[in-house]
């Protein structure tokens, strides 16, 4: 796995044309049900500042379970097209997330989805939906080329959202956590 992470999280107006495309056109990896977890250390408020960099996460995947810190770079206007990434399993989630407590590092949301995952080309698809916030895509880069430009990838992302007739995509740049934390904070840009 590498350490860096493009990819875009988007609401698509109609999400049949995806489907019916990946079923043709792409590989089903995995349908998953997703419990993520996140915290943040008590001496330095991940949610504090805005737009919110860091985001540190354990995942229960099916019975699999992981711990993840991401780190975003953010354009001058805000938006985020790639990150510093750091994932690795962990055998028990519950023992973890105590470790995590007794550090001083406090739970901020829980995001519960379920996930439908194809690999088409250079890309990995998942089709999310998520409790309290309805339907997504994201879209990440996995491909072996590590010289690209994220923003660049990014809108070849889009560009193939739009090829294939999900009508109106709206982008967001602050990911699930962020969205139930602060619902009235949360800017989508028409794509």
């Amino acid at each position: 796995m590498t350490d860096i992470e493009i990819e875009i999280q988007v609401n698509i107006e109609n999400s049949k044309p995806l489907t019916e495309f990946l079923e043709k056109n792409a590989i089903f990896k995995s349908e998953k049900h997703q419990i993520d977890e996140y915290f943040s250390p008590a001496h330095r408020n991940f949610i504090g500042v805005r737009p919110v960099k860091e985001w540190l996460r354990l995942r229960d995947s099916g019975g699999k379970y992981s711990i993840n810190y991401k780190n975003w770079y953010f354009d001058k206007e805000g938006k985020s097209h790639h990150c510093d990434e750091y994932e690795t399993k962990i055998e028990d989630i519950t023992q973890l997330g105590k470790i995590l407590k007794v550090l001083n590092f406090k739970p901020m949301v829980k995001v519960n989805k379920l996930r439908k995952i194809w690999t088409y080309k250079d890309y990995e698809l998942s089709i999310d939906s998520v409790k309290g916030l309805g339907d997504f895509v994201e879209i990440e880069y996995i491909g072996k080329d590590k010289k690209l430009d994220p923003k660049k990838v990014t809108e070849e992302m889009v560009n193939f959202l739009k090829s294939v007739g999900c009508g109106l995509i709206k982008r967001n740049y602050v990911g699930y956590p962020f969205q139930l934390l602060f619902p009235k904070e949360v800017k989508y840009e028409e794509q």
